[in-house]
């Protein structure tokens, strides 16, 4: 298992809308996620999640995907570049869906954040392209769907990341619990 990578491009965007706006570099906040990103608090701030219960823990402070899932949709006939997804941070070099729960991933000179699940892909996948959704569904070796669109995190240690930056993987205590929606 490959134990770094680095940061391929950070975004954030103030407002509840599907794709980030590139940024040179962003500031996570401790418990609380990106400053100036609609998702950042305490409190979770997916709209369909605030609806069922408002006060429940933000486990979605930070979305991370993987470079490589970029690369292995464009022979599908997509083009998605970062933050089309909604990601925060892109990265390279690290299998993120392979990782277990509890993973932290070290960034930059202190940043911290500890790996809470799967994002779930939503329709408005398909809205951005259409079939998108379903390239981003994988199966497993029992034929079980796998949600391929990225991980959530939520920020242990604050600080600034930017384009460039290292990313150090820290494994949890065995036995691993692998990731799951979130």
């Amino acid at each position: 298992m490959q134990t770094t990578g680095r940061i391929v491009c950070v975004a954030r965007h103030g407002e509840h809308a599907f794709s980030k706006r590139l940024c040179q570099q962003i500031t996570l906040l401790a418990g609380r996620g990106i400053e100036g990103d609609a998702h950042c608090g305490e409190t979770v701030k997916h709209r369909s999640r605030v609806a069922v219960n408002p006060n429940q823990p933000n486990l979605r402070q930070v979305h991370l995907i993987a470079e490589e899932l970029f690369e292995e949709l464009t022979p599908k006939g997509f083009s998605v570049k970062p933050g089309d997804l909604g990601e925060n941070i892109t990265t390279r070099g690290i299998d993120l869906l392979s990782l277990p729960l509890g993973t932290k991933l070290k960034m930059g000179p202190q940043v911290v954040l500890e790996l809470t699940g799967l994002r779930n892909p939503c329709k408005q996948i398909d809205a951005f392209q259409n079939g998108l959704m379903q390239a981003v569904l994988g199966r497993d070796e029992a034929g079980a769907i796998t949600l391929r669109a990225g991980v959530m995190a939520i920020v242990v240690c604050g600080g600034l990341v930017q384009p460039s930056d290292e990313i150090c993987v820290d494994l949890p205590p065995m036995p691993y619990k692998r990731l799951e929606r979130v």
